[in-house]
């Protein structure tokens, strides 16, 4: 709350000095009444009663010659916003432990904080280990966005790496997008062996339908402590492995798609990944501002007037009988 003419509030000043004149006139006036009529006394205290209907009026006018009021900005967005799907390996080899506590729930931290970063976007989530499945549709809700990427979890598909349908299956869910940027971002961490589209084939099909593809390559390569085999319960059992990437071939599929390729080793390089990629793709968002501003002085003399009439109707009431 502001006021628009705070200077008329002086005259508060003298107000209060007339106030305080008047109290100390009556308080002189008293003794001499009291010692008439008991009618004149009664009259008296009445009458400076009344006049303090007539002080809350002048304050309330003055208050309201200040122009309290009430401003505050609006702001309206307009974004220009992406639609980025993310395709995560959910492979057996994703829960290898070169990195703490592993590959996948690094992943998932990191991808989920990507979304966060991206308020205007629309952000869909597909999963693929020897199959691909979509995860999440394309959606602005952050809070869903990164429910479902908490929930994806290693042997819910068969196991194998197929990077073909992970990226096909991304590329489905973006063909009809009426986006302008379309955007697929794709992590992996071994090479392709298994499903019925190729990941150049997939690339291709990103390409003719304008949507930039950037892969992610995460994992050291050599021997790390990876699952061997899966057991009875579901779990599986680690064991000393060698692991190596098929660099060449994520390289060709970002290269045909405008994209780029990254290799992360730890998770900080994965951070480092994705604040880039956050970078290049930028949402354009146009803010316009509208300040809007409130006055509330009509209320108070509004509330003047009442105070005025009140005065008027209680001096015609007490007082309608003296000449």
């Amino acid at each position: 709350m502001t006021l628009a003419a705070p200077l008329w509030l002086l005259w508060l000043l003298p107000l209060a000095w007339l106030i305080r004149h008047k109290q100390q006139q009556n308080s002189f006036r008293l003794p001499r009444a009291a010692s008439g009529a008991v009618g004149g006394s009664w009259r008296s205290s009445v009458k400076a009663r009344i006049l303090w209907l007539r002080w809350i009026t002048l304050a309330l006018l003055i208050i309201a010659m200040a122009r309290p009021q009430l401003k505050w900005n609006e702001e309206k967005i307009k974004a220009d916003a992406l639609d980025i799907v993310l395709s995560m390996d959910i492979s057996p080899s994703m829960l290898s432990r070169d990195f703490e506590p592993d590959r996948l729930t690094v992943s998932k931290q990191v991808a989920a904080d990507f979304v966060e970063n991206r308020p205007h976007d629309r952000i869909g989530l597909v999963a693929f280990s020897a199959e691909a499945f979509t995860q999440c549709p394309l959606t602005t809700d952050k809070k869903v966005v990164k429910s479902f990427i908490q929930e994806l979890t290693v042997g819910r598909l068969e196991d194998g790496t197929a990077i073909g349908m992970g990226l096909a299956t991304a590329v489905n869910r973006l063909k009809d997008s009426p986006s302008k940027s379309k955007v697929v971002v794709l992590i992996t961490d071994g090479e392709n062996n298994a499903g019925y589209i190729a990941p150049v084939q997939a690339a291709e099909m990103a390409q003719t339908l304008g949507i930039r593809v950037y892969t992610v390559g995460i994992g050291t390569e050599g021997v790390v402590m990876s699952p061997a085999q899966r057991n009875q319960d579901g779990s599986y059992s680690f064991a000393p492995r060698y692991m190596r990437f098929d660099t060449e071939l994520l390289e060709e599929m970002a290269a045909a798609t405008g994209g780029k390729f990254y290799r992360a080793r730890s998770e900080r390089d994965l951070k480092y990944i994705y604040g880039e990629i956050d970078r290049l793709e930028k949402t354009k968002i146009e803010v316009t501002t509208i300040r809007r501003t409130t006055d509330y002085f009509h209320w108070l003399v509004g509330a003047a007037v009442v105070f005025l009439l009140l005065e008027l109707l209680s001096a015609w009431i007490f007082f309608r009988s003296v000449n």
